[in-house]
């Protein structure tokens, strides 16, 4: 029985390697729209989850402190292709723009914000 549950706990660590290399979330695309406004950064959620949420892509709009009281941290959901893609279902290539803003590497999302993004990400693909 123990190989079971050796056998089980490999497995779920590999997916989590899968997922997250290096600890950073792999379906995900950030944005900056790079003026202090309310909801600056966008992280959109990727990757074939869409049959857990009937169809609707995932993401998070938010400011620099989304935990903070004073501070912006909200869910959305879009249906359709995706929201980034340009009419050719292209997203930008990191530091190319769209209407989101510039696309950003996840780690240079700030402290909160990649917190607020991996604890919905780890949620959305059942990661513990």
């Amino acid at each position: 029985m123990t190989t079971n549950i050796e056998g089980n706990t490999m497995k779920t660590q590999n997916r989590k390697t899968r997922l997250m290399p290096g600890g950073i979330p792999r379906y995900v695309r950030c944005y900056d729209f790079g003026d202090d406004g309310i909801d600056r950064y966008t992280a959109l959620f990727t990757g074939r989850y869409h049959h857990k949420t009937g169809g609707a892509q995932i993401y998070l709009a938010m400011n620099a402190a989304p935990f903070h009281p004073q501070g912006f941290g909200q869910h959305g959901e879009a249906s359709g292709t995706m929201i980034d893609c340009d009419r050719w279902g292209f997203p930008p290539k990191i530091g190319g723009k769209c209407h989101l803003g510039k696309r950003i590497a996840f780690s240079d999302l700030p402290a909160d914000c990649q917190k607020f993004v991996l604890r919905d990400y780890m949620d959305l693909w059942d990661i513990e």
